[in-house]
């Protein structure tokens, strides 16, 4: 049984077994980016991590982990942050997990407006704080609104939901958006995800600057980590898992640019060994005890001695959106 299950948390790491096996011996400081619910604080405590250093940009996370954290004492820190500044918080560490995307815990509270199933405030802020989906769905103009759906959500029919969302505002709750979009698209079949999953995972994607924050956090990691260092990187769709590949072909001993339709670059000492090319996704059992894990992919490196050096996000496949204007 993991450690989170002995906690009895019902948040379960997502291919926290195949991690835990990638990275071992488990040993020394790491940092868990993406503390969350604490799963995979959890299991790198009980896997041998001397200490964890847990970050994350949503107050709230750390007042749910308080009744447990404490019985870790100094083998546990807290840093209300992102993880894209992890090198700030920390250096020469020996590990670093990012599990990317929005928590069980944001998706299980109505209240954060993150699940297009219940009714809640149109919000999506982890952090709380700053720009909401409501601020875009109310006052961007139907044009942005469209990029970003499509960019960000991959969403062909996104010209059609912008123009709809246009015309229903004022918008204030999750099921109101989720109601606009499914009238736009075909009834989904049994087993097909909701219609309004690419919009939503859209506007969290923009609300969170998702991508802005994995491209810096990549290059955060690789200035944090010692060498012999693991950067463990669970993603679950494909732009993310493209950036993290791209990220580590870059630094893995290529080129400095990763974008093949790119002129040639310098050849540049390799930051980062990947021992196993290809990702490593979720097997039968984890698909039966976790279907969240369905989509899930883990990339794992090791950081070599040579100096960091930072990449052109555009080169990892970061989608790029208009600037925004408004009605």
């Amino acid at each position: 049984m993991s450690a989170a299950a002995d906690q009895n948390d019902p948040h379960i790491p997502v291919l926290i077994r195949p991690l835990i096996a990638a990275v071992a011996p488990v040993q020394g400081v790491w940092l868990d980016g993406t503390f969350g619910a604490g799963g995979y604080t959890r299991e790198l405590l009980a896997a041998g991590a001397d200490k964890v250093i847990g970050v994350d940009r949503d107050p709230l996370a750390f007042e749910m982990a308080a009744p447990w954290t404490k019985d870790f004492g100094d083998r546990i820190e807290l840093v209300e942050g992102v993880f894209s500044r992890l090198d700030e918080y920390a250096s020469d560490l020996d590990g670093i997990v990012l599990d990317l995307g929005v928590s069980s815990m944001q998706l299980d509270l109505a209240e954060r407006g993150f699940s297009f199933m219940r009714e809640g405030p149109l919000d999506m802020r982890m952090s709380q704080d700053g720009l909401s989906a409501a601020d875009i769905c109310n006052d961007y103009d139907e044009e942005e609104i469209a990029s970003i759906i499509y960019l960000y959500g991959e969403e062909r029919a996104s010209r059609r939901i912008a123009k709809a969302i246009v015309a229903a505002r004022p918008l204030t709750t999750t099921l109101e958006l989720a109601t606009i979009v499914a009238g736009c698209l075909p009834r989904s079949k049994p087993g097909q995800s909701h219609p309004a999953t690419r919009t939503f995972q859209a506007l969290r994607i923009a609300v969170n600057n998702e991508y802005g924050e994995l491209a810096q956090g990549l290059m955060a990691a690789e200035r944090a980590l010692k060498p012999g260092g693991q950067l463990a990187v669970v993603t679950f769709h494909s732009v993310e898992d493209r950036m993290v590949k791209r990220f580590l072909q870059a630094r893995g001993g290529g080129m400095a640019n990763a974008n093949r339709y790119a002129p040639a670059a310098e050849e540049v000492a390799a930051a980062f060994r990947v021992e196993k090319r290809k990702a490593i996704g979720p097997d039968e059992q984890e698909l039966s005890e976790n279907p969240r894990s369905r989509s899930a992919k883990l990339r794992v490196a090791i950081r070599t001695d040579a100096p960091a050096v930072d990449v052109d996000p555009a080169d990892l496949g970061m989608p790029m959106k208009k600037k925004k204007g408004k009605r």
